[in-house]
């Protein structure tokens, strides 16, 4: 269970995280905090390159971040992501993937949403992931 304010602040932080962020292409400021499950918040935002494919989304940043500082074992209870530009802005197709590496279906995701804040779990927004173990 993820508290009221732990949501908060996972809002916060990731608003936060979004005025670091490196776009001046898009001029689309992402930030993402993560709740792992030891109670650790791992924040991130997004990198554009010139070559837009290698720009790097604040989700994939947060999810390296904690691996390099927590180790390969990390697990994610929740993810809040914002954006500096008052737009809807859910994870991408590809963070929503990397985002299931290191975490379950009941995964909180926080985002924006057209009408405010908007909430739902990993498996609603990527029901049928591509897992680890379907590797044989």
């Amino acid at each position: 269970m993820v508290s009221q304010a732990e949501r908060t602040r996972l809002r916060e932080l990731a608003a936060k995280a979004a005025e670091q962020a490196y776009a001046p292409y898009s001029k689309f400021r992402v930030g993402a905090a993560l709740l792992l499950e030891d109670g650790a918040v791992v924040t991130g935002c997004n990198v554009e390159n010139c070559s837009y494919r290698l720009t790097s989304c604040a989700e994939q940043g947060a999810i390296a971040r904690a691996v390099a500082e927590r180790g390969p074992g990390i697990r994610v209870r929740a993810v809040a992501v914002a954006n500096l530009n008052d737009a809807a802005s859910m994870p991408c197709g590809a963070c929503r993937q990397t985002l299931s590496e290191f975490g379950e279906d009941a995964m909180l995701v926080l985002y924006p949403g057209e009408g405010g804040p908007m909430e739902t779990t990993l498996g609603e927004l990527l029901p049928h992931a591509f897992r680890a173990e379907y590797l044989g």
